[in-house]
């Protein structure tokens, strides 16, 4: 528990606040409230006696990858067939785990954890019977681990620029090109790498599942990124060979399999920055409740009070935007324009809590008692990974035909 959690008064702890700030989504069932409950334990037990030891390492065991599969954590939307808990899942899981992940106003672990589920799917829906038992089932016993391979040190949110390339030579490709900011790729057995086949644009990519432990294929960390940990990487490809059947899918047509998992995986990325915004929020209000200055407490200053106010509405108001676009995808409809839209929404809010956090906070921010600092220093990543906020406005632009 923070040394900040409990007011002077006895009232709210800052993890009552954290849960009060979710606004009530009709949308969420019991067995969400159930999944919530199993990741919080998961992260009380697993994680959060050993975070500050693994923050100042900047990496975690690979047995906490066991432990994952021990608590029912890490196959969640697998097939049983294939090692998972089970299908009966929707995007609610996805964001509720980020949520939990990020509650303690630590992201050390979320990536490295999460990633299979973008990796994993195309390897399931199009890879051949071998590949499933030589890939997804180790991964999904937390014996192997697999990241995802898509941006390029020049293309950055430009996927339809990427450079890297695979060549058909006989029966395998030739995969040349660097990938880079690759969460877990430091540990990574398998990638899933997007590449080049074709002529420019989305229809010439193909998409590739890579063993990582052959000839040709080289890994590095990227110097001074420790946003969540050191094990993100780059991974350099010099004609490193991929069989035929690691192609998954048709030639060229990569991208399609994957849009619909980085919409996924962009609604993650938003629950993860509203519970770090709302993380921000719960030890700010808590502080100005006890904090006093000039005979009374901070939020009874009217100019702190109604800055504690904004942070409230640009939280609440962007996860009623988030739960509006998850009820439109899980109907089936495609919400390019608006993801987008929501994934700025959500970066200013988070740019607004920890900014403001930090200010109510003063130097005691800096002594150790929470975490709201770590939030403030790693909050830009979020609005450069997953498309920037101007790579976002302008797809948005041209889909809503402005």
């Amino acid at each position: 528990m923070e040394a900040s959690t409990i007011n002077a008064d006895g009232t709210r702890s800052w993890e009552d606040l954290f849960d009060a700030l979710r606004p009530v989504n009709p949308a969420l069932r019991h067995e969400h409230d159930q999944w919530r409950q199993r990741v919080r334990g998961f992260v009380d037990t697993r994680i959060n006696p050993f975070l500050a030891d693994w923050e100042r390492a900047s990496t975690f065991p690979d047995d906490l990858y066991l432990r994952a599969v021990e608590d029912e954590i890490f196959g969640l939307g697998f097939p049983k067939e294939v090692g998972g808990s089970g299908t009966d899942t929707d995007i609610h899981h996805r964001i509720i785990f980020a949520e939990e992940m990020h509650r303690q106003g630590s992201g050390l672990v979320f990536a490295d954890l999460a990633t299979h589920w973008v990796g994993l799917p195309p390897v399931i829906d199009a890879g051949v019977a071998e590949l499933r038992r030589h890939i997804v089932e180790p991964v999904l016993a937390g014996e192997k681990r697999i990241c995802f391979a898509v941006t390029e040190p020049s293309g950055g949110s430009d996927v339809a620029n990427l450079t890297t390339q695979a060549e058909r030579c006989g029966d395998v490709f030739r995969l040349r090109g660097t990938k880079t900011l690759i969460s877990g790729a430091m540990r990574a057995d398998f990638a899933l790498v997007i590449a080049r086949t074709g002529g420019s644009g989305m229809r010439g990519l193909s998409l590739f599942v890579v063993d990582l432990n052959q000839p040709g294929v080289t890994r590095q960390p990227v110097p001074g990124l420790e946003w969540y940990n050191r094990n993100v990487g780059t991974l350099q490809f010099a004609d490193a060979e991929v069989p035929m059947e690691g192609l998954l899918g048709r030639e060229n047509q990569g991208f399609a399999m994957l849009s619909g998992q980085l919409d996924i995986e962009r609604l993650s990325g938003i629950g993860a920055m509203l519970a770090l915004s709302r993380y921000c929020l719960a030890q700010a209000a808590v502080y100005c409740r006890q904090r006093e200055a000039f005979g009374k407490a901070l939020a009874d200053h009217q100019v702190l009070r109604h800055r504690l106010v904004e942070m409230h509405r640009s939280v609440r108001s962007a996860y009623c935007f988030l739960d509006y676009c998850v009820g439109q995808v899980e109907a089936g409809a495609r919400m390019g324009a608006d993801l987008a839209l929501l994934k700025i929404t959500a970066c200013r809010a988070l740019d607004l809590c920890a900014r403001e956090a930090m200010q109510m906070l003063g130097g005691s921010v800096y002594c150790g008692s929470n975490r709201v600092e770590r939030v403030f220093r790693e909050s830009r990543i979020f609005a450069l990974a997953g498309g920037t906020e101007e790579i976002l406005s302008e797809m948005a632009a041209r889909q809503l035909q402005l």
